[in-house]
């Protein structure tokens, strides 16, 4: 058996993942019931999410910065508390400015322990691990939205909601601080020590501009999860019928089916192959959109598509990134994967407020559609992208 600190490590590791994950899909849920309170028009909702996602950008690009002048563990205490600070400020935030002050520390904390958690993960443990650390962000991201869900059902409301999330969070930031010194036993690099396959290597060179469609293929997925997990309860609610409580548990499921995918690919991706996982999660992705959209149906159709969907995104990601390794030599793989995070965090920014626009403009019915063919354009994208590497 493993030493007590590597073995306690790894679950500090994964419980700091869970902590990220915890307010992702929260907003969403809350939102119908926070704008009518508040008296504010639905598309508001995405200059919010603009703002806190923007900000996860910028403090992941300047996360190298940080980094250097502080520990990983240090960072992640401190980014936890600020978003736990966030949380509690939200679950008094009277109207629409307070709203969008509070998205700053949200997004600032939240992009610092994304960095630095997926920083260190690749540099000292192995791929499997970093699987099974994205599935503890959709621990949190089932938890949070599920307890914002219990809230909005019970006299606490959706102010209860973002009090019991944000004290959630200090008390595993708290964790977090207790523990700084098992950061030491963190294994050495594994970078060094694990060598390229022969199979790993490009059958030949791709051309120049394929180092950019490889990060040209993340605001579409991020539009498709990110603005999935906005926008579902508020469709499900007004246009499906759906009650606010059983909505903000159907996308809690969307969050938990990416969570369990996840975990199983971690089991079968060395077998399968990051590109057929790819096609195989797009295939049900975009089956699961179609259910979700169709109207005229039972409210549970909409709810099964959500599930599917979850379980469509859930190899995506994860395979995309690592397939990047597989498709371009060691230096170019190096800057490939600075630009696809860059441009997932500007996709979470920009395509979430682009979707809500469209529902204000055009009607809710036109999100799933737009969703769909962001399905249909990623896929476009990954078999151009498989076919020149």
């Amino acid at each position: 058996m493993p030493p007590p600190g590597p073995a306690v490590l790894l679950a500090i590791v994964y419980l700091a993942f869970v902590s990220l994950g915890l307010p992702d899909g929260v907003f969403g849920v809350a939102w119908p019931a926070m704008r009518r309170s508040m008296g504010e028009p639905l598309e508001v909702a995405g200059l919010v999410t603009l703002l806190s996602s923007a900000c996860g950008a910028l403090s992941g690009f300047a996360s190298g910065v940080v980094l250097r002048r502080m520990s990983t563990g240090v960072v992640v205490a401190v980014s936890g508390a600020m978003t736990g600070l966030a949380l509690l400020g939200m679950a008094w935030a009277p109207a629409l400015g307070w709203l969008l002050l509070l998205a700053v520390p949200l997004g600032l904390g939240s992009g610092a322990v994304d960095a630095a958690m997926n920083h260190f993960v690749a540099r000292h443990y192995s791929s499997r691990q970093m699987n099974w650390l994205h599935a503890s962000w959709g621990v949190g991201a089932t938890v949070g939205p599920l307890t914002m869900g219990w809230a909005l059902a019970s006299p606490a409301g959706w102010s209860g909601g973002y009090w019991i999330l944000g004290v959630s969070q200090l008390a595993l930031a708290a964790i977090i601080v207790v523990t700084l010194g098992v950061w030491r036993h963190a294994p050495p690099p594994v970078i060094a020590a694990e060598p390229i396959a022969a199979n790993q290597v490009p059958r030949r060179t791709p051309p120049g501009w394929a180092a950019w469609l490889a990060p040209s293929l993340y605001p579409f997925y991020a539009l498709i999860e990110v603005g999935t997990g906005l926008w579902a309860a508020t469709i499900l609610v007004e246009q499906r019928g759906m009650p606010l409580s059983d909505a903000g548990g159907w996308v809690a499921m969307f969050f938990g089916a990416i969570m369990l995918g996840r975990i199983g690919v971690g089991f079968i991706s060395v077998r399968v192959g990051n590109r057929r996982l790819v096609r195989a999660g797009l295939a049900t992705a975009g089956l699961g959109c179609v259910l979700f959209g169709a109207g005229g149906l039972p409210p549970w159709f909409a709810a099964a598509g959500l599930l599917l969907m979850g379980l469509g995104c859930a190899p995506i990601y994860p395979s995309l990134m690592h397939e990047t390794t597989r498709r371009f030599d060691a230096d170019t793989a190096r800057r490939v994967v600075g630009r696809q995070v860059a441009f997932a965090a500007l996709g979470a920014s920009l395509c979430p407020a682009a979707l809500g626009l469209i529902g204000a403009w055009l009607g809710l019915g036109w999100i799933a559609p737009c969703i769909l063919a962001s399905i249909g354009l990623l896929a476009l994208l990954s078999w151009q992208l498989d076919r020149v590497t």
